[in-house]
């Protein structure tokens, strides 16, 4: 979560993590052009938004889990939802602390993308443990 609110600051605004994207991109692809490079920037952000948050979702399910101890069943539907609900609680707030940030604007928008993330993240839990058990 700190990692989250650190990259929630100016140095982490589309005008600070420009001058990485943009040279690497000409790089590989000395014509593109800026509608191109400003796609990709858009995507390469909403992407890590949507990662960030899945990671976060694992991990306060894997703390919830843990809390409960070692003789309750390993996946809990209601560990996940309070797992979901915590992620999403975190996005608001993560976007309401974007709105003090010159750079950076809140988005109803990004908090369903963090929140979609977080499901994201605990889908691929649920479907790996699925995995397991028949291996």
């Amino acid at each position: 979560m700190a990692l989250i609110f650190a990259a929630s600051g100016d140095t982490k605004s589309v005008r600070h993590t420009s001058i990485f994207l943009e040279p690497f991109l000409k790089f590989f692809w000395p014509d593109i052009s800026v509608e191109a490079i400003g796609t990709v920037r858009l995507f390469v952000r909403k992407t890590a938004h949507a990662a960030e948050y899945a990671v976060l979702s694992w991990l306060w399910w894997r703390a919830l889990s843990a809390a409960r101890g070692p003789t309750t069943p390993p996946w809990r539907w209601g560990t996940a939802g309070v797992a979901l609900l915590l992620a999403a609680l975190y996005a608001a707030t993560d976007e309401y602390h974007q709105s003090f940030i010159p750079d950076r604007i809140a988005s109803v928008r990004d908090v369903l993308l963090d929140t979609s993330g977080a499901a994201g993240g605990l889908w691929l839990r649920w479907r790996i443990g699925r995995w397991r058990k028949h291996w």
